[in-house]
């Protein structure tokens, strides 16, 4: 069978994401090596990645590796990954997701409501700042960046009082011991992409394709397609306060999507089913334009809250 190069990320989660494809790979026969390469996002930690103005901050360098045949295919989480990609590129496979809710993580406290007035919470997501002031205003919410083992640190040693974290990466690295509530899609919408890995080759590479298209998973891939769809329509990156879930309800795509101001005191919702993820998607983002998001979206981009936007 074939030898496959996997790039990588080196932090804990992008290589428990790595090593998880490399068995599946390895379980077919494939002999498998890893390449740890250090993207722009890695190096730079002392940021809020809100306030980051780089496009593709966790996938370039991982990409240029990939140019230079370096690598074969690269894992990412989906979150990551630009809605559109360069000409050279594809995402040969979106394997089975993992649970896309955020979870809320404290020491004290056992939920979002049970938290006192004034209490510290940590995120450096615009998006999960803005749906936390819009249910609890009078939160002081502080920039959290850090692997996952840095960000539970820091809530255990007391600089927060809570942190809110993606359900999929403490799952996957079993981390799970300070879960205290997992948040309804409805109360926190995810991100797009949140919970799937992407498998990224170049396009024409025929051969890769054909030796990973078993990872590639139906319903993650019409749900996904849907979520960035909608991203795509409203021109946002993964920092941007956008959120969007899909799932397959009796054969059709049900939407989730959020357009909201960083300050929580406007928040658009929509909720529409379609059977084309990606009309959904379309149809969804547009409404939600009209409806005022386009004047939100504007608002962020130019108080400068947020650059990374896709093309």
């Amino acid at each position: 069978m074939a030898r496959l190069r996997i790039g990588s990320r080196g932090s804990q989660l992008a290589l428990w994401q790595a090593n998880h494809i490399s068995d599946l790979l390895r379980g077919r026969g494939h002999t498998v090596e890893l390449e740890i390469i250090k993207t722009t996002g890695d190096k730079i930690t002392d940021v809020a990645l809100a306030k980051v103005g780089t496009k593709g901050m966790f996938t370039k360098e991982i990409e240029e590796a990939l140019v230079e045949r370096r690598v074969d295919l690269a894992v990412h989480s989906l979150k990551d990954l630009p809605t559109e990609l360069a000409g050279d590129f594809e995402i040969a496979a979106i394997t089975q997701r993992e649970d896309a809710r955020d979870v809320f993580c404290s020491v004290k406290f056992a939920s979002i409501d049970e938290l006192p007035h004034d209490a510290n919470v940590g995120t450096s997501s615009l998006r999960r700042q803005a749906q936390l002031m819009a249910i609890r205003p009078d939160l002081r919410i502080h920039p959290l960046r850090g692997n996952v083992d840095t960000r539970l640190r820091k809530l255990e040693a007391g600089d927060f009082d809570a942190i809110i974290l993606a359900a999929a990466g403490l799952n996957r690295l079993g981390k799970t011991q300070l879960i205290r509530q997992v948040i309804a899609v409805e109360i926190i919408t995810p991100a797009a992409g949140q919970g799937a890995l992407g498998i990224e080759i170049r396009r024409s590479d025929d051969v890769t394709r054909s030796q990973i298209a078993f990872l590639d998973d139906a319903a993650a891939r019409a749900s996904t397609t849907c979520e960035r769809a909608l991203l795509t329509k409203l021109g946002g990156g993964c920092q941007v306060p956008i959120g969007a879930f899909a799932e397959i309800q009796n054969g059709r795509v049900r939407l989730n999507a959020l357009v909201a101001h960083p300050d929580g005191k406007s928040v658009l919702r929509e909720t529409r089913e379609g059977d084309d993820p990606v009309r959904l998607g379309e149809e969804v983002g547009e409404t939600l334009l009209q409806r005022g998001g386009d004047a939100i979206l504007e608002e962020v981009y130019g108080a400068g809250f947020v650059v990374p936007q896709q093309p």
